[in-house]
């Protein structure tokens, strides 16, 4: 008796490597730009209250992110997202660079 031949039904696919080196590096940018944003506050107001403004500026801006993504560490996020976070990282990190000469 033989059977007929059938195609196995395709396994679903499922998200790779890719999407896991997209959400890691989200988290350390998210991280490293909040951290930036409020040595950025104290560095342009020398003080105190120049930090808390950017704990605030940091906590906006993952707000933000979260409305714009739907998560903070979104599974299934665009390329552009995190160059353009990526980019606003290299900015900060600039004026801080420029503010300590």
């Amino acid at each position: 008796m033989t059977f007929p031949a059938t195609s196995q039904p395709g396994r679903p696919a499922k998200a790779g490597g890719g999407s896991d080196v997209k959400t890691f590096a989200t988290a350390v940018l998210l991280t490293f730009g909040a951290g930036l944003l409020t040595m950025v506050g104290w560095a342009l107001l020398s003080s105190g209250f120049g930090a808390f403004l950017g704990i605030v500026a940091a906590g906006f801006g993952i707000y933000w992110w979260r409305t714009l993504h739907g998560t903070v560490f979104a599974r299934d996020l665009p390329t552009r997202s995190v160059i353009i976070l990526l980019v606003v990282n290299v900015v900060l990190a600039g004026i801080l660079l420029l503010t300590a000469t």
